[in-house]
Parts: C-alpha cells; sequence; structure tokens
C-alpha cells in the first residue's frame, strides 16, 4: 500500500516546472485590462483632438 505521506515528504518538482513558473512570472503580460484601458485613453486622445 502507498503511503502518501512518506511520498509526499520524499516529492521534487521538477526543473521544467521551476523554470516555467519562472519565466511566466518574470514577465509584465498584458491582460484585458489592459488593452482595454488603452482604448479608452486613445479614444479620450480622439475625441480631444477633435474639440
Amino acid at each position: 500500500m502507498i503511503n502518501f505521506d512518506e511520498e509526499i515528504k520524499n516529492y521534487e518538482p521538477s526543473l521544467e516546472i521551476e523554470e516555467a513558473e519562472s519565466a511566466i512570472y518574470s514577465h509584465d503580460l498584458t491582460d484585458v485590462t489592459d488593452i482595454i484601458a488603452q482604448l479608452l485613453r486613445e479614444q479620450d486622445k480622439r475625441q480631444g483632438e477633435l474639440r
């Protein structure tokens, strides 16, 4: 029978997962709210130019 507590003690995450995690967290990714905010700023700028 598998002793889960013992298996957890021996667990080591693979390097690939750690490398992927650091790559993901080190990049400043643009999300939907950033895109919407940029579009609104551009729209405000264009409307200001028309006035």
